[in-house]
């Protein structure tokens, strides 16, 4: 995102430079009865410093417009074209970093969001509600993402947690502490609030199921506290999901057709090409 700093001085120097373009442009037509045209170039130039000698004023007047102009519009001038450079600059460079944070985003997903996703929804008493709003095919467009994005917030995500095997999930989650530990410190993390706060609801779960040695023994209000977590990071993963999916089919043809083919809300997905 280009900062709003920087749009705000954009659009400050630009009125300025509009304002003082104007006040040229008619002041030279009254005092140097120049034709539209010819005040407008001769404010341009003289603005611009190329001052090619072809108008000049000949009035007094005109000449103390023009030494207005070179001490006002220069400098608005030159400090316009420094920051649109500047916002073009940026905008590259936020380019270059959303495209490294989304490289982050599919690594996770690789080696560990896709995989949790299966052991929710295989607890979700809802899961056939969200296996219709994520029956992904080839032909959704931004539209349907949208639709479907929103259809997501309205789910419940209610997981009933005797359903997991929780051993299992505890095992696998322990496995992907230093993967959780290295996106952490990615510096492009701060790029992404949203998957941050995803990653955080991942490891905070990792750490109620580290700590609990006998998952079975649990009372009633502690399963009801491992199943709030298991929500948080159920709804977060899925949604961003989704999104990552939406800039793999734009961007990458090739891994959207691998994540149709182990969607883990497609039952009938599967890895070989039919």
């Amino acid at each position: 995102m280009i900062s709003r700093t920087n749009k705000t001085r954009l659009f400050i120097y630009l009125v300025i430079f509009i304002l003082v373009m104007l006040v040229g442009t008619f002041g030279f037509m009254l005092v140097e009865q120049l034709p539209l045209v010819d005040a407008a170039y001769f404010t341009m130039v003289t603005i611009a410093t190329v001052g090619y000698g072809d108008i000049a004023p000949v009035t007094t007047t005109g000449k103390g417009l023009a030494i207005v102009l070179i001490f006002a519009g220069v400098g608005t001038f030159v400090s316009l074209l420094a920051n649109a450079t500047e916002i073009f600059l940026e905008r590259h460079e936020n380019q270059i970093r959303l495209q490294k944070l989304q490289m982050v985003i599919g690594l996770f997903f690789s080696e560990a969001g896709t995989e949790l996703m299966r052991f929710f929804a295989a607890a979700d008493c809802h899961r056939n509600d969200l296996e219709q709003v994520l029956k992904l095919d080839n032909d959704w467009n931004a539209s349907n993402y949208q639709q479907a994005l929103k259809r997501l917030d309205r789910h419940l995500y209610k997981v009933e947690v005797e359903k997991i095997d929780i051993d299992k999930l505890r095992e696998f989650i322990g496995k992907q502490t230093q993967l959780l530990v290295r996106l952490m410190e990615s510096p492009y993390m701060l790029e992404h609030e949203s998957f941050t706060d995803l990653l955080i609801a991942v490891m905070h779960l990792k750490e109620e199921l580290l700590h609990r040695k006998d998952i079975g023994a649990l009372p009633e209000s502690d399963n009801d506290h491992l199943c709030g977590d298991i929500r948080r990071a159920y709804s977060q993963l899925v949604r961003q999901w989704l999104i990552y999916v939406q800039h793999l089919q734009h961007n990458y043809p090739f891994l959207f057709s691998l994540t149709l083919r182990t969607n883990p809300f497609d039952r009938s997905a599967s890895i070989v090409v039919r």
